[in-house]
């Protein structure tokens, strides 16, 4: 054997027990931040299962990969060096891609902030197992990867408490300043102080007719009012074209309750709801939780086996903790603010520990 074949082999040799050394430590770090269940989550996806690679390319190459994860299944598009760009789960229409960063805040009522690159958008379909080989994803993905246009996040935050008045080519406001509903004459402070069932159409203050040909006038008391489900199908449905129900139980779509949300087939459950009975379980781990997600909660033992709260989850605050965005009668509209309760799904707060499931619509 020559000098230089002998030299190859020794590389060859190296190479091979430099990546098995490689391979060895990312396991024992994959185990070890597994342990740590009270660590930050980053402000970017994060993945944390072990990838099934679907797709040649190098890594440094530049060319991007399709992974398929499960728990829930999912498909990742990552780039040539590892970053997330997109994940896609089964059965939902929510997509949520990597983007330009932006802030999130509401001065008025908390210190709060969000800080993220991450862009929730609903594709046209629900995505299945090597749905990037439709046509349909194809079109869906070179318009809005990378594309600035309002996503479902910036559409939550124009309800937020000063936000200004939007309005169509009709001249109807369809975004500014919410109320979450109009002040019940028999409640108190604490206590039911304001009215629910402010839907959609009570903001618009227009008539709707749904897919299933029901037509329902709004209120004159609710108008520029929605309450938490309101909320969620004003920014899903109204604003991202997602279709919605006229109530729980006709037609298809996104129901018109928080409770109805949680219990539909629309979507894929990412934590189910546990517990045989009312007030159910608090979910074991929230680490599945995804930009974009509703989150359900059992906040009034009065509503009995109905879950009767819902909000988005808008990922990790400056602060390091995880926080939703959700329409709430102690603020009077939509807020990540910690009135009447701390908005942090972590920890030990009001609605940490009042969360019962999440579902990826």
């Amino acid at each position: 054997m020559s000098a230089k074949s002998k030299k190859r082999g020794g590389r060859r040799v190296l190479h091979a027990v430099t990546v098995i050394a490689l391979l060895a430590g990312s396991a024992y770090l994959t185990v070890e931040l597994r342990k740590d269940e009270q660590a930050k989550a980053p402000a970017v996806q994060a993945i944390t299962d072990t990838p099934d690679l679907t797709s040649a390319g190098d890594a440094e190459s530049g060319e991007q990969k399709w992974e398929r994860l499960k728990n829930p299944a999912r498909s990742v598009l990552r780039s040539g060096s590892g970053a997330v760009l997109a994940t896609f789960t089964d059965g939902a229409r929510t997509a949520t891609l990597t983007g330009p960063s932006r802030t999130f805040s509401e001065p008025t009522s908390t210190k709060s902030r969000v800080v993220t690159e991450n862009w929730v958008r609903l594709m046209p379909e629900p995505w299945i197992k090597d749905g990037q080989r439709e046509k349909w994803f194809k079109d869906w993905f070179e318009e809005f990867f990378g594309s600035e246009e309002d996503d479902l996040f910036a559409y939550s935050f124009q309800y937020v408490e000063g936000a200004p008045v939007k309005e169509d080519g009709e001249g109807t406001p369809y975004a500014g300043d919410a109320d979450f509903g109009p002040i019940n004459p028999e409640g108190s402070e604490g206590a039911d102080y304001r009215l629910e069932q402010s839907d959609f159409y009570d903001y618009l203050g227009i008539p709707y007719t749904f897919r299933d040909g029901t037509t329902i006038q709004p209120e004159q008391m609710r108008y520029r009012s929605i309450d938490c489900s309101g909320f969620i199908r004003t920014v899903f449905g109204y604003r991202g074209r997602f279709p919605l129900m006229a109530d729980d139980k006709s037609g298809d779509g996104l129901p018109r309750t928080a409770n109805g949300m949680a219990r539909s087939k629309a979507g894929t459950d990412v934590i189910k709801l546990s517990g045989g009975s009312p007030p159910y379980e608090r979910p074991k781990s929230i680490s599945v939780l995804q930009p974009g997600d509703l989150v359900f909660f059992k906040l009034d033992a009065r509503t009995k086996e109905r879950l009767d709260h819902v909000g988005m989850y808008m990922g990790v605050d400056t602060d390091g903790h995880q926080v939703f965005v959700s329409s709430r009668e102690e603020v009077n509209g939509p807020t990540i603010g910690d009135k009447g309760g701390t908005s942090r799904l972590d920890g030990n707060g009001y609605y940490a520990k009042t969360l019962r499931s999440a579902k990826r619509l």
